[in-house]
């Protein structure tokens, strides 16, 4: 199992061996979220990925930004929220809101 204090350590020993890596960090909540600020996911090139910013709900649309941001470089900052269409794709349907800030790793 992974635990979430060791996600840095992981992504940077993804890195240490030649992957590409992308780090998400969930940077603020409100009302119904599945984890709390301060949760982490490391996801490398191939979209393996370890840690959690969502339980699952959110985790697809995050691991899709994480492989752009390996590929360009750009960081993004991303928001899930019950007023947004794509919260209910991605399973925030039950309310709360969750901005993750994604960045790759170098």
């Amino acid at each position: 199992m992974t635990y979430e204090n060791n996600i840095p350590e992981i992504a940077a020993a993804l890195r240490a061996e030649g992957k590409r890596v992308a780090l998400a960090t969930v940077v603020s909540t409100w009302g119904s979220s599945p984890r709390p600020v301060g949760s982490q996911l490391v996801v490398d090139e191939t979209g393996a990925m370890q840690g959690s910013v969502s339980g699952g709900c959110i985790e697809g649309a995050v691991v899709h930004e994480a492989m752009r941001t390996m590929q360009d470089g750009e960081p993004r900052m991303l928001s899930f929220g019950v007023a947004d269409e794509q919260a209910w794709e991605v399973g925030l349907a039950c309310g709360g809101k969750v901005q993750v800030y994604v960045e790759a790793v170098e």
